[in-house]
């Protein structure tokens, strides 16, 4: 094969290998200051070995306030789950897993998560590929309601944080699949769109989701 169809042939893998498979969308609430996170948190890094699972742990920072500041806490994360609590008709709280935007849970048995994974319906929303550095959100007729277009980067790895303060002292917990980067690529509204897609820092994953303004996840992708 010449250096051109080599070439080609790559390009073709790439943008394949990016179009969205199969995902069910695992978002856990969490806090290093929470006593009660730390067993949703093992049940969550189980959950993240599925490939039909997008898994990703946003910390909260509500409770800093007891002595132990989270050490990836965003306000903007805290935000996103107060979001979800409205549309819920609920209190935020830790642990809490959301999945697909549509339901949740307290996390801490691991048989309910998967149990609730298995009741949920296929994502049906518009496809989503990923090619030089755009990403490309596909037409679909007469969505419901606009939706966000979330470019998510999050450490993929096992980070294991000792905490010095508060209802964990003493323990060193560890996470997986942390958001580090949660940024709004702008609106999709049924018609076919395309985004400028800005390079991932060195160890960070990329996930995107087409998110229902009113919470549901209507489409998912990891990298």
């Amino acid at each position: 094969m010449n250096k051109l169809l080599l070439a080609a042939a790559f390009a073709l893998a790439a943008v394949r290998s990016a179009y969205a498979a199969p995902l069910n969308v695992v978002e856990l609430f969490t806090s290093q200051g929470c006593s009660d996170c730390p067993p949703a948190n093992a049940n969550f890094r189980e959950i993240a070995d599925r490939p039909d699972v997008l898994a990703l742990s946003f910390s909260v920072t509500y409770w800093d306030r007891l002595g132990w500041k989270d050490t990836f806490g965003k306000q903007e994360f805290t935000r996103r789950q107060y979001e979800y609590a409205k549309d819920f008709q609920s209190n935020p709280y830790t642990p809490q897993i959301v999945i697909d935007g549509r339901t949740d849970l307290i996390g801490n048995v691991k048989r309910e998560i998967e149990d609730t994974i298995a009741k949920q319906q296929p994502l049906s929303g518009p496809a989503i590929t990923i090619a030089n550095n755009k990403l490309s959100v596909a037409a679909q007729p007469h969505p419901a309601h606009s939706a966000n277009v979330w470019l998510v980067r999050y450490d993929p790895h096992v980070v294991n944080v000792p905490v010095g303060r508060g209802e964990n002292a003493g323990a060193v917990l560890p996470h997986r699949n942390v958001v580090r980067e949660l940024t709004r690529l702008g609106s999709w509204n049924g018609d076919a769109e395309t985004y400028d897609l800005p390079n991932a820092q060195p160890g960070l994953a990329t996930a995107i989701l087409v998110q229902d303004i009113h919470g549901p996840v209507l489409s998912a992708l990891k990298l």
